[in-house]
């Protein structure tokens, strides 16, 4: 099952099951979604659902760092339990050893070898594995890779 039919088929158990929260998560999913569909006038592909999905989960990191900041604890619990509604949908993140050795194999391939090159390693790891590691992880991975 794709994850657009799982979070369709998610969203009509959180119905029934009376979850507002897991089912309001997932209604601002496929709003988001279907927004993005009606501007390409055409379908989503899985790739492009997957985009919006990311999207929803950064939305949710940097709401709860502002929130945090703003003392706001409430709304910081809200965001929280939020965001782990969206991560029970996501792919299992790289461990440590995993995102250096894709690093390792990003910098070999494109042959990089300073800071200048930074911006295609961290682009061509975070395509390989799209879903499966923050952009600020690999772009530190990065930086520590190139600097050393």
């Amino acid at each position: 099952m794709n994850l657009q039919a799982r979070i369709e088929s998610d969203s009509l158990i959180a119905m029934k099951a009376r979850d507002a929260l897991t089912l309001g998560v997932l209604r601002m999913l496929r709003a988001a979604a279907k927004t993005l569909q009606v501007e390409l006038r055409r379908p989503l592909t899985e790739a492009e659902f997957f985009d919006v999905f990311a999207k929803q989960v950064k939305q949710r990191r940097e709401s709860i760092d502002l929130f945090a900041k703003a003392n706001r604890a409430d709304l910081v619990e809200k965001e929280e339990r939020e965001l782990a509604v969206l991560i029970a949908y996501l792919p299992a993140p790289l461990t440590d050893d995993e995102l250096a050795a894709a690093v390792n194999a990003a910098v070999a391939e494109l042959a990089a070898s300073t800071m200048k090159d930074m911006g295609k390693v961290v682009q061509s790891v975070l395509a390989a594995h799209k879903g499966r590691v923050d952009g600020k992880r690999v772009s530190d991975a990065v930086k520590a890779r190139l600097a050393s």
